[in-house]
C-alpha cells in the first residue's frame, strides 16, 4: 500500500504545495481524487483560519468552516461542509482514479470521521494516496496510520520522487 504525509513546517505551506502538485498531475492527464485548498480563497480572519477545498477532479469548491463571529476562538471547521465534501468524493470516479489527495489530515479524522473510510477504500482499490498533515495532528494520524508504512515528504522534490516511485510519473519528462 503507498500512503505518504506532506508535512511543511510554514503555516499555509502544505496546502499550497499539495493544490500546486494536484494542478500540475492533472495537467499531465494524472486522474485525481480528494480535495485540495482553493489558493486564490482570501480569508477573511486575521489568522488565515478559514478555508474553502476543491473537490478533485473537477469541482464543485466548497467551503469548509463557518463564521463563528468577532472575536470566538472556537474551531471554525464545519462537520456538515467536511461531510459534503467526503460525500463528492466518494460518489466520485475511484476506480479509475491514480491518486488521493487529502490537503489535511484535520480533526474530523483524528476522530476516525471525515474522510478515513475514502482514505481506506483508495488504498484497497490500490490507489496511491498524499496526505496533508500539520503539527497538531501527527499523533492524531500516526495513530490513524498504525502499521502502514508511511513515508513523510518535506519538499516538492520528494513529493515528485515519491510519486515516480508509485509508478504515476516518470521524472524525466519533468525536467525536459
Amino acid at each position: 500500500m503507498k500512503i505518504a504525509c506532506v508535512t511543511l513546517p510554514e503555516r499555509g505551506a502544505t496546502d499550497h504545495i499539495l493544490t500546486e502538485i494536484a494542478e500540475e498531475l492533472q495537467a499531465m492527464g494524472r486522474k485525481l481524487i480528494g480535495i485540495v485548498k482553493v489558493s486564490e480563497y482570501q480569508s477573511s480572519f486575521a489568522n488565515g483560519c478559514d478555508m474553502v477545498v476543491r473537490v478533485l477532479p473537477e469541482g464543485p469548491e466548497i467551503k469548509i468552516t463557518q463564521n463563528l463571529g468577532k472575536g470566538s476562538d472556537a474551531c471554525r471547521l464545519d462537520p456538515g461542509a467536511i461531510s459534503e465534501a467526503v460525500t463528492k468524493v466518494e460518489t466520485g470516479p475511484m476506480e479509475s482514479a491514480d491518486l488521493f489527495i487529502l490537503n489535511k489530515f484535520g480533526p474530523e479524522e483524528a476522530a476516525g470521521r471525515g474522510f478515513c473510510a475514502t482514505i481506506g477504500a483508495a488504498l484497497e482499490h490500490d490507489i496511491p494516496v498524499l496526505i496533508g498533515v500539520g503539527e497538531g495532528s501527527k499523533e492524531a494520524f500516526a495513530h490513524f496510520a498504525g502499521a502502514f508504512h508511511v513515508i513523510t515528504l518535506v519538499d516538492k522534490q520528494a513529493i515528485f520522487d515519491w510519486l515516480q516511485a508509485t509508478s504515476l510519473i516518470n521524472t524525466t519528462t519533468l525536467e525536459q
